[in-house]
């Protein structure tokens, strides 16, 4: 088949197979150099520009970065939504609020990184100037990996990669807060301190919370929906476990749209609760969800060890209560993000169980004279 060809059937189908989304997520790539380079020379025509701060190329590559990564996921989407496959019992559509939390993370991860890389190159190159057209280039380069990367995300959503997405959102919104944080005491208070101010610190803050929040409930519905449910038992573990998900994504975002100093009660009952709910689901896992490995239960009882004790130490005056918040939100996060991994390595694991059926059966048919 032609070359001619091949490009045409991934233009109709661009979503059919591995290969189609590689090629396809190409011509994504493609199309955001093209836009973001012809944007760029209008934007940098006959200047020189540094490469970070006002008016650089790394503020164009980073904005316009994350303006791909958001065009590109929907756009995904939109292709996975018209190529998705049913599962008994559950539709995996992506409702709109699922897709803008996932296209707002990767956004503001591609926003935050170019951003990151160019202060890094700054300080490499002190003084360094851009010429107009290099400025242009590496902006559409810098578009161009975004929308490559977030469009693969979209097409190819799955469990693992979901954790992936959330890990990176979290580190870079919470490290973006830290970094802008006016106070630069706010640890010798607690971590609910960087969410207070009225300064980017407590947008940052507020907002990682409450788009991580959205993205757990998207998860909720991905990580328990291949887990197999022989029964009626454990069919209804899967939906507590699924409940429990969700009412820990609902009291994060809770905890970004209620700040400390303004809504004080229910800015703790929203931690505190997401706490009780991720100690209730350790505990139970075994009952609900029998097929989750044995290893990934132990460590769920070590996490809720280290849990008790961190709170023995902060009673005690031992930590203070931004040591303690700190390391139960990096605890409560790595177990939601391991939990994805264990429950898309059981899809893996049941779809090689099936295929190996599968041979089993066409070879014995083929041994029958």
């Amino acid at each position: 088949m032609s070359d001619s060809s091949t490009l045409t059937r991934v233009i109709r189908h661009p979503a059919r197979s591995a290969e189609a989304k590689e090629s396809s997520a190409l011509l994504v790539g493609a199309a955001a150099l093209v836009i973001g380079t012809l944007i760029g020379l209008f934007v940098f025509w006959e200047r020189d520009v540094p490469i970070s701060g006002r008016g650089s190329v790394g503020i164009y590559a980073a904005v316009g970065g994350a303006i791909a990564a958001i065009v590109a996921f929907v756009f995904g989407c939109m292709l996975r939504r018209s190529r998705a496959r049913a599962v008994p019992g559950y539709r995996q559509r992506l409702h709109w609020f699922d897709v803008a939390a996932l296209a707002l993370a990767l956004g503001v991860i591609a926003l935050l990184g170019w951003t990151g890389l160019a202060s890094l190159l700054s300080e490499s190159f002190v003084g360094a100037l851009v010429y107009g057209i290099p400025a242009a280039i590496l902006g559409g380069v810098a578009m161009a990996i975004a929308a490559y990367m977030s469009y693969l995300s979209a097409v190819n959503l799955t469990p693992m990669l979901l954790s992936l997405v959330l890990a990176m959102f979290l580190a870079v919104g919470a490290l973006a807060s830290m970094l802008s944080a006016t106070d630069p005491l706010w640890w010798q208070k607690n971590l609910s301190t960087l969410g207070i101010s009225d300064d980017i610190s407590a947008l940052a803050f507020n907002l990682t919370l409450i788009i991580a929040g959205v993205m757990v409930t998207t998860i909720a519905h991905y990580a328990t929906a291949f887990l197999p449910t022989d029964s009626v038992t454990e069919r209804r573990g899967r939906n507590l476990v699924r409940l429990g998900l969700i009412v820990i994504g609902i009291l994060l975002a809770c905890v970004g749209i209620f700040p400390v100093d303004e809504y004080l009660g229910m800015h703790n009952l929203s931690a505190t609760g997401m706490a009780i709910v991720y100690v209730a689901m350790v505990v139970s896992l075994p009952a609900l969800l029998p097929s989750m490995p044995k290893v990934f239960v132990l460590l769920g009882y070590v996490y809720v060890g280290v849990i008790v004790i961190l709170a023995a130490f902060f009673i005690s005056g031992y930590y203070n209560l931004t040591a303690v918040e700190l390391i139960v939100a990096v605890l409560v996060f790595s177990w939601v993000i391991v939990f994805l991994r264990n429950t898309g390595a059981v899809e893996q694991g049941a779809g090689d169980e099936a295929r190996l059926d599968d041979e089993l059966a066409v070879t014995k048919v083929r041994a029958v004279p």
